[in-house]
């Protein structure tokens, strides 16, 4: 008798399967954000999973704490044409900043729990942010377009100018200042555009 066969890794999951791991990973998410050391545990309860469940979708805090980065920054990435595809382009990119302070708050909040696990000997690499780059490329030539912002604005340029937003405390009441501070930017991404 043929051995049983093995999904491979890039399989789709299971609808019930992949809600228990988009469950997991918004509990995690809170919780990291609260304290690096959570139990995970904890996490699996509060996510209502069983340890099974949860050790089958994250085997150690290293795999959950890069897959929440991960998820939090694909979150924000695919909301950009999302956005594009509902709204004027000027007004999805104002949107996508505020999804992009909402992730920067939490990545700050989960900053111990990623420095915990990749500043180890031998432990994984932060993950590289290419779906945020691309999300601001097609945002910005999308606004470059419609002559809503200043011509040749590149993400690399755009992230220079927000960097500003990773300086914030997460733990203060950072919505209005992180509001102020975007419209200072849209303000400035106006600045010389040809359609206005």
């Amino acid at each position: 008798m043929p051995p049983p066969k093995r999904d491979k890794p890039d399989t789709p999951l299971r609808s019930d399967a992949q809600r228990n791991r988009e469950r997991i990973l918004r509990v995690a998410t809170e919780e990291l954000t609260r304290c690096a050391n959570v139990p995970l545990s904890a996490i699996a309860k509060k996510a209502g999973v069983g340890q099974g469940t949860f050790y089958r979708n994250f085997p150690h805090r290293e795999a959950l704490v890069l897959e929440v980065y991960r998820y939090e920054m694909r979150q924000v990435a695919d909301a950009a044409p999302e956005l594009l595809a509902t709204r004027e382009p000027e007004r999805a990119l104002r949107e996508w900043l505020d999804h992009l302070a909402r992730f920067a708050m939490t990545k700050a909040g989960l900053a111990d729990a990623i420095r915990l696990v990749t500043s180890a000997p031998g432990g994984p690499a932060k993950p590289e942010p290419a779906p945020l780059t691309e999300a601001a490329d097609l945002l910005l030539r999308a606004n470059g377009e419609a002559g809503t912002i200043r011509p040749g604005v590149s993400s690399d340029d755009f992230f220079l100018v927000i960097g500003g937003l990773w300086l914030v405390d997460p733990g203060e009441d950072w919505q209005p200042r992180v509001t102020r501070f975007l419209d200072f930017v849209m303000d400035g991404l106006r600045a010389g555009a040809p359609g206005r």
